[in-house]
């Protein structure tokens, strides 16, 4: 399995170490937090849309299509009854205009499987175990 380690970084920030890579996630200021990042939800909404893209430029790679152009732009909305949660997400894809039309629906079907959609389709199992914290004080 892959590893990422999620450590608070004060308030509602905390930074997300995956592979090397650090990422900030907040809550905005309207929401106590400081907006240094995306917030959770909108991370985990950028992670559909992102997947999309990527499921896309490979498609596009295959048949010869350059991606200039491509682009996926999305919105969500939460769901109104519990538990909390989002409850609609909209994308719309920015084919690039070497695309024949005839291919539009293949491509459709290609990012319809993206990993990230299919996770929510199906979703993971989801297992939680507590730890102590270890703190060393100076």
């Amino acid at each position: 399995m892959q590893q990422m380690t999620v450590r608070t970084r004060g308030g509602d920030r905390y930074e997300i170490d995956i592979r090397g890579h650090r990422i900030v996630v907040d809550q905005p200021l309207d929401g106590g937090g400081t907006d240094a990042g995306p917030t959770p939800t909108e991370l985990f909404v950028a992670s559909v849309a992102s997947c999309t893209a990527h499921y896309a430029g490979r498609f596009l790679a295959r048949h010869g299509v350059a991606p200039e152009g491509l682009g996926v732009t999305c919105s969500f909305g939460f769901a109104t009854d519990r538990p909390s949660r989002v409850g609609a997400i909209d994308m719309t894809i920015e084919v690039p205009s070497g695309l024949p039309d005839t291919q539009l629906e293949r491509l459709r079907a290609v990012v319809e499987h993206c990993t990230v959609k299919n996770s929510l389709v199906q979703p993971p199992e989801v297992r939680l175990q507590m730890t102590r914290a270890e703190i060393s004080v100076a």
